[in-house]
């Protein structure tokens, strides 16, 4: 099989079919797939996605118990995709699915690992702007990534790179980062971006903030760098100002003021300390759930068009976990 179309779904009971639909028509002339994960939608999205297997063979589906974000929900796609590329699409249709066509074309004349979408124009809100270009400046930092290369939800990868990315069994799962510790050959092409067509955005503080400290504490040691750093460079500092101190009075005979330095020397340092047990705090927090065996996602059922053992394909197969 060429291609796996990857959509994690959550409350689009408005857009999903049609979505499908106009999938099977672009992708007419490939041999692929779509994989649709449902991450806990509190509408009749299940309910749709059941019946799109049932509509259509390419169609395979997995329902989870609850939502548990949408990364998550990707690399269970990511985990069921039999694709020799695997695409990576919203279920709002801001991706037009006649330009997975560009990705995958990109792919194969390049020879890259990994291509990302980019876009002349996002049509997000400005909060999702705002905090994509925030994400973006934090893992060209952190992930050594070029920092022209916009990290888009809509990408595609090859399943040689799938395979090392499902090797994370880990609770805090982020594609881009286990993207980046396993290749550098990445290509880009511009696509088109278009409006939401139903509903609003997911993208909430609260989801920014729990994605800025997974992409902090869980793929990469620079803050505690940055912290051991600010050590050396206070120890240093506190040393060339007390031997200051001491040359100036013995020059002018005078007595330093201490109750000054005292006090900022007592809140600088308690801030440092504070400051630096809250990051310890962080790591050890993640390693402790790391290892309580949190899973990345349950399953609550499982809908494949073909025979997972033998791989044939047969109509419409349920099983319930």
């Amino acid at each position: 099989m060429l291609l796996s179309v990857i959509i994690p779904v959550y409350n689009s009971e408005r857009t999903i079919f049609p979505l499908v639909e106009c999938l099977t028509y672009e992708l007419s002339a490939y041999d692929f797939e779509i994989v649709l994960v449902n991450d806990g939608s509190r509408d009749a999205s299940e309910d749709i996605c059941e019946t799109l297997t049932q509509t259509f063979e390419q169609v395979q589906f997995v329902s989870l118990r609850k939502n548990f974000g949408e990364f998550h929900a990707v690399m269970c796609g990511l985990n069921h995709a039999r694709g020799e590329y695997c695409v990576i699409i919203d279920d709002d249709f801001q991706n037009p699915p006649q330009e997975i066509i560009k990705l995958l074309r990109e792919a194969q004349q390049g020879d890259y690992d990994v291509v990302y979408s980019q876009y002349d124009k996002k049509e997000h809100v400005w909060f999702r702007n705002v905090g994509s270009w925030l994400v973006n400046r934090l893992t060209t930092w952190l992930l050594r990534k070029p920092s022209d290369l916009y990290l888009s939800s809509f990408k595609l990868l090859r399943q040689e790179i799938v395979q090392e990315i499902i090797q994370y069994n880990g609770p805090y799962p982020y594609l881009d980062g286990l993207i980046f510790r396993t290749t550098r050959n990445v290509g880009r092409v511009t696509v088109q971006h278009e409006k939401r067509q139903e509903g609003g955005s997911n993208y909430t503080v609260q989801r920014l903030i729990s994605l800025f400290l997974t992409i902090l504490f869980g793929y990469s040691v620079q803050p505690l760098r940055l912290l051991t750093t600010l050590g050396i460079f206070m120890i240093g500092f506190s040393v060339v100002a007390g031997l200051a101190e001491i040359v100036g009075s013995l020059l002018t005979q005078h007595l330093p003021l201490t109750d000054h330095l005292i006090w900022l020397t007592v809140c600088l340092c308690g801030g440092i300390q504070l400051f630096g047990m809250g990051l310890l705090g962080e790591y050890v927090g993640r390693l402790f759930m790391m290892q309580s065996g949190l899973p990345q996602y349950v399953i609550k059922s499982e809908h494949f068009n073909y025979d997972r053992k033998s791989g044939r394909v047969r109509k419409y197969v349920s099983s319930r976990a």
